[in-house]
């Protein structure tokens, strides 16, 4: 089975879900929606003992419709595509290219749903996910949805994500972090992690439209001539800082410690001299190492 690639970069890593597990959280979510059918049924009957029999039959229609294909339409369009169901199991409803779910992806498979699923006691769902090759039904092939698995098995080890250029190290400590979701953080981690193993114009389509995304929730626009890529790392590297810098700095006295920062020994006058000219070319050195991490300096 292979893994899933979007355009947004949203679930690399995870995979399409199988019929087995389709199954059962469909189970549970049709048990769950019968019994709240059930319910409503009741509570309905009662309330309309006085009127006549052609009341009592719209108001049923009306409660089938609204329960069994409202209902989880409705959680699934509020959920961002993960019911009940599909919660227990580790399944989530997405687009086609990675992003979550709206109203009329969710309404055409619940419409869908009702001939797949009710009609024909889940024998057409069972028959096209196990034709297609990425496990989908007929309601997700005209919605243009995918189900995948959002819980994987563990691999055992984490990769790091790699450091960005060193002339970008430290460019971006004024940019405000504090409107950017976890999810996109999420993305942008798989992606620098996984950049190596994409083909170079996908990976770079990808770099863009996450670099888009992160101008949009930072409100500044990312530098001239730095590659996509190298920006996403350096911002990154940024709030990995920020994090460490308030790991390592605790309160104390109503404030906080500030980090102690190592002295730089001065540098003896003289722009010819051995210590002098080994900075300046060690410096060079470190700026001229930035495509070891895989990316390269503007210009």
């Amino acid at each position: 089975m292979s893994e899933l690639v979007t355009g947004d970069a949203v679930v690399l890593g995870l995979r399409p879900a199988r019929l087995p597990s389709r199954a059962l959280a469909s189970a549970i979510d049709l048990a769950v929606t019968f019994a709240v059918f059930i319910l409503v049924s009741v509570v309905l009957g009662i309330a309309s003992a006085a009127l006549d029999e052609a009341a009592v039959a719209a108001i049923g229609v009306a409660s089938f419709l609204l329960v069994l294909i409202g209902g989880p339409v409705a959680v699934e369009t509020l959920s961002h595509g993960r019911s009940l169901g599909k919660l227990a199991c580790g399944l989530r409803v997405v687009r086609d290219d990675g992003g979550p779910i709206r109203f009329r992806h969710a309404l055409v498979r619940g419409a869908m749903g009702l001939v797949e699923i009710l009609l024909t006691f889940g024998a057409l769902a069972s028959i096209a996910s196990l034709v297609s090759a990425r496990g989908r039904r007929i309601g997700d092939v005209f919605a243009g949805t995918l189900v995948i698995r959002e819980r994987v098995a563990a691999t055992g080890r984490s990769v790091a994500v790699p450091p960005p250029p060193p002339w970008l190290v430290g460019r971006f400590a004024e940019l405000d972090l504090s409107g950017v979701p976890d999810e996109l953080w999420s993305a942008i981690r798989q992606y620098l992690t996984r950049m190596q193993q994409l083909d170079p114009g996908v990976g770079r389509s990808i770099a863009e439209r996450l670099a888009g995304e992160l101008v949009a929730r930072t409100g500044a626009a990312a530098p001239q001539g730095v590659p996509a890529a190298a920006f996403l790392a350096a911002v990154v590297h940024e709030r990995q800082s920020r994090d460490a810098r308030r790991v390592f700095a605790g309160p104390r006295a109503g404030g906080y410690v500030e980090v102690p920062v190592a002295p730089v020994p001065p540098v003896a006058a003289g722009g010819g001299s051995r210590g002098e000219g080994g900075g300046v070319g060690d410096d060079r050195q470190r700026r001229g190492g930035a495509s070891s991490a895989g990316f390269a300096p503007p210009g």
